[in-house]
């Protein structure tokens, strides 16, 4: 299975300069977080630091287009944020970055000091293709609440991810799903790194470099291809 997501024409509509890169990778050895990954991740807190130069993360221009992408579809970016925006207000508040496992220490390392969403998808658990869509209110979003899982529905109009089961992510990139979620046993991962303007798309791409590299070193002999940005 070739990772091919696709955005619908409703959200280029409405939130136009938007650009993904997909990094696929096979053949991928996963594990708890270990003292190199949580390294990487202390690593990735300096470097934003660095970036910001003082400034809080939602004035960095890429946060601020991503803000008002979540208002253009109905949602309150102060209080459902971006994965980028989420993760960086707490690297640099007192709380750690949360350690989960190697691969997902990995992406959020890249997304932290790069400030860009960055998710990570087994690639199994998939179903069909993966779409970016707007959605109806009528799609199923599988979480958990209170220990015990749930099923959701998504806001209509709301951007969401999406495959042929239902919702992957809702908000765009504000809450994964956990039936997609890269676990201690997931060999096949599809990594979806997301920008929108001013951010160049070079940036965006040195960024997908970056994961692909820390892919192969943490999975040695892993077979990892980076898509063209679409």
């Amino acid at each position: 299975m070739t990772f091919a997501p696709t955005v619908s024409d409703e959200v280029r509509a409405l939130v136009p300069g938007f650009t993904h890169v997909a990094v696929e990778a096979h053949d991928l050895v996963n594990g708890p977080s270990s003292e190199e990954s949580s390294a990487l991740l202390d690593e990735a807190a300096r470097r934003l630091a660095a970036r910001l130069d003082g400034r809080a993360p939602h004035e960095d221009p890429h946060m601020t287009a991503w803000r008002a992408a979540y208002t253009a579809f109905g949602s309150k970016p102060s209080r459902t944020r971006n994965s980028a925006e989420a993760l960086a207000k707490r690297a640099l508040s007192d709380a750690a970055l949360p350690r989960i496992n190697l691969l997902v220490d990995v992406y959020n390392a890249v997304s932290v000091a790069r400030l860009i969403p960055v998710g990570g998808e087994d690639a199994d658990r998939i179903q069909g293709t993966m779409r970016l869509v707007r959605a109806t209110g009528d799609e199923d979003f599988v979480t958990v609440a209170g220990g015990e899982e749930t099923v959701e529905h998504p806001d209509p109009g709301e951007v969401v991810w999406r495959d042929d089961l239902g919702v992957t992510c809702r908000r765009w990139n504000w809450r994964q799903g956990p039936r997609t979620r890269l676990t201690e046993d997931t060999t096949s991962g599809f990594f979806l790194l997301e920008s929108l303007e001013p951010m160049a798309v070079a940036e965006v791409e040195e960024a997908a470099a970056e994961l692909a590299a820390l892919l192969e070193r943490f999975s040695p002999g892993a077979k990892v291809t980076v898509h063209p940005a679409a």
